[in-house]
């Protein structure tokens, strides 16, 4: 675990120069890693392994359903694929060979979406990917993983080539600052607390996990002690996590560069619920509420869905106040 201090006025980095780096670095000594993309080797971050490794890159071209049964194609002979495309692209677009070739035939493909939330800012709805959670989340026997800075980035690309699995790892573009130690593990289907609290628990995912930090420390000016809780891993969800904060806490918020409908905000509301009754708390949901975002920076629409840490404090303060 680690304290942040701040977050407000922290360096900030790009995650998918991580994935990058540290990709490149796995496959000096294993070669069985391999990527596939869809005619996107530079917004994907896949120039230096291209050059690196030529001929351990498939480039199939904007044909994304076909980029994804080459990648089960690889995995199945024994090879460990890192499919890599925009996420709104591999998500929307693929979503019946992620479903059939990758989740039910268990084939060990790394599902990467790079650029996912709203980080293509000004090019709208259709670049946007807000709605990979609830998609995904309905697939049985699929990871979903959300790294909240580069060193999560590096030590998840680390556990899908140790341990390969269906996974789905969310590689954000927008630039954040380092929330996590950077020596530590991730372990699967396991949060990590950024920050120990008693009076509200935060629950964010990827680029909202530093706003959550932020809203922390707003709340403390006010006397109220908050718990952050890094949901790296959407599936398999933190079950343990969220019971111990339903029940050591007065009120759970989640925040999410995402659509509400499905997403991580609704799996903890879904496990609260079933929940016995004395430990139940007040829930507040952030994120895109039942409408695509307006044109703007990813700066702009993460502040306007109420997504920053003074909107998140505002939330943690009402719902213990109000219940």
């Amino acid at each position: 675990m680690t304290q942040v201090a701040t977050v407000a006025d922290a360096p900030t980095y790009d995650n998918r120069q991580d994935f990058a780096d540290e990709l490149r670095r796995l496959a000096r000594t294993d070669e069985r890693i391999v990527a596939v993309c869809n005619d996107s080797v530079g917004s994907s971050n896949l120039t230096g392994f291209r050059d690196e490794f030529p001929d351990r890159l498939i480039n199939v071209g904007i044909a994304e359903q076909n980029m994804v049964g080459v990648g089960a194609g690889l995995a199945n002979a024994g090879l460990i694929p890192f499919v890599c495309a925009a996420a709104p692209f591999l998500t929307g677009r693929s979503l019946e060979q992620v479903k059939a070739d990758v989740a039910y035939s268990q084939h060990k493909v790394i599902l990467c979406g790079m650029s996912p939330g709203m980080a293509y800012g000004e090019l709208g709805p259709t670049h946007h990917s807000v709605e990979d959670f609830s998609w995904l989340r309905a697939l049985p026997g699929l990871d979903i993983v959300v790294p909240a800075d580069g060193a999560q980035t590096r030590s998840a690309i680390r556990n899908a080539v140790a341990d390969p699995r269906p996974t789905y790892l969310r590689i954000g573009r927008f630039k954040v600052p380092a929330v996590s130690d950077p020596k530590a593990s991730l372990t699967r289907g396991r949060f990590v607390t950024a920050r120990e609290g008693t009076d509200v628990t935060i629950i964010a995912t990827g680029t909202e996990v530093s706003r959550a930090l932020h809203a922390a420390e707003i709340l403390a000016d006010q006397n109220i002690s908050t718990r952050v809780l890094n949901a790296v891993y959407i599936n398999p969800l933190d079950k343990a996590a969220i019971a111990a904060a339903a029940r050591e806490t007065r009120a759970i918020i989640t925040a999410e560069e995402a659509n509400v409908s499905g997403g991580l905000g609704a799996a903890v509301a879904s496990y609260v619920g079933q929940l016995e009754r004395d430990a139940r708390v007040p829930l507040r949901i952030l994120g895109l509420q039942d409408e695509f975002a307006p044109t703007g920076d990813a700066q702009f629409l993460l502040d306007y869905f109420g997504l920053g840490g003074d909107k998140i404090a505002e939330a943690a303060a009402e719902a213990l106040q109000n219940g």
